[in-house]
């Protein structure tokens, strides 16, 4: 601006000592005109220079906060690298996490697969033993009501067994009476060869030939009859006896061609006769009496002959009342 001062004063000067005065009245006007424009300049550099007092003030300023932006750029850099190598760190980890999960989804996603298959399986093993529960609920059943018929089988049964050993046992007590009654009453021939034993439940009263026949002779003698008699009148009471009368000989061979021919005959005949006699002599019921031969075929003694030359009576006592609970 000085400059430009300067070289207006200067102008001026030059122009009074060359020109004519109507010149330099215009000159004087131009003059005035610029030293209104240089007044003009003056304020308008005041203005500026105030101007430009602010703006190198906000120019500070602005530098200031340059400064500390740098500062702060400089920091939130460093900070941001480090959120950018966190960041980083977060990311590898968030896809190794991802991954995991990927793996840990398809496994269980595999997992869930085995599972609901144990489950189907448990499923229909569960089915299948309801159905189990049921047949053997069924089956219990059943056997439960077979249980109970067969408990009241059982006890039918076992009152059953109750009275068949009542009865087996009085027929034993029966049997005991009887074989002492008839020992008693045969007493006086014991030792002419008659004995009476018990066995199996029967009374055996076994006489020597010798006691009641004479040899080879089917005619019992007097004192066989005598025996006989006291046998029949202990028997004649006696409703619930089956008598058996068997006749037993040796195995020697008949001599004589007449009757009987031979032991089968013999033994036959022989017990025949004792029926006779005991059934003559008391009130013996018929229908319970019986006789058989049975030769030489029963013997009890090998080697001493004479005693299987006998005549059995066998006692077997009625068991229809045994046969009837038994049958029922």
């Amino acid at each position: 601006m000085k400059k430009i001062l300067i070289y207006l004063i200067t102008s001026s000067f030059f122009f009074h000592g060359c020109v004519p005065a109507r010149k330099f009245e215009e000159i004087s006007e131009k003059q005035e005109v610029c030293a209104g424009e240089l007044k003009t300049l003056k304020t308008l550099k005041t203005e500026l220079q105030t101007e430009n007092t602010e703006l190198e003030s906000e120019n500070e300023h602005l530098k200031d906060l340059t400064n500390r932006l740098i500062k702060d750029t400089t920091i939130l850099g460093k900070s941001l690298r480090m959120k950018e190598k966190q960041y980083d760190k977060i990311d590898l980890l968030n896809k190794r996490i991802q991954d995991q999960l990927e793996m840990l989804q398809k496994g269980q996603s595999i997992e869930k697969q085995r599972l609901m298959a144990d489950l189907e399986k448990r499923k229909s093993d569960l089915l299948v033993l309801e159905d189990q529960q049921r047949t053997f609920e069924i089956e219990l059943n059943n056997k439960k009501q077979q249980l109970e018929d067969m408990s009241i089988e059982l006890q039918k049964r076992e009152q059953r067994v109750n009275e068949l050993e009542e009865i087996i046992a009085n027929k034993d007590a029966m049997v005991r009476a009887l074989k002492e009654k008839v020992a008693n009453a045969l007493l006086g021939f014991r030792d002419k060869g008659l004995s009476v034993i018990e066995k199996n439940g029967k009374v055996y009263i076994s006489m020597d030939a010798k006691l009641l026949f004479a040899s080879g002779s089917t005619k019992v003698d007097s004192e066989g009859i005598k025996a006989l008699k006291e046998l029949a009148k202990v028997l004649e009471d006696q409703k619930d006896l089956e008598i058996l009368v068997e006749g037993h000989t040796d195995t020697d061979k008949m001599r004589s061609n007449s009757h009987p021919v031979d032991n089968w005959e013999l033994s036959v005949l022989r017990a025949t006769s004792v029926v006779k006699i005991m059934l003559k002599n008391s009130k013996m019921d018929p229908t319970t009496v019986s006789a058989s031969g049975r030769s030489q075929y029963i013997p009890i003694d090998i080697e001493n002959k004479a005693k299987n030359r006998r005549i059995e009576v066998v006692l077997i006592p009625k068991l229809d009342e045994l046969f009837e609970i038994i049958n029922n």
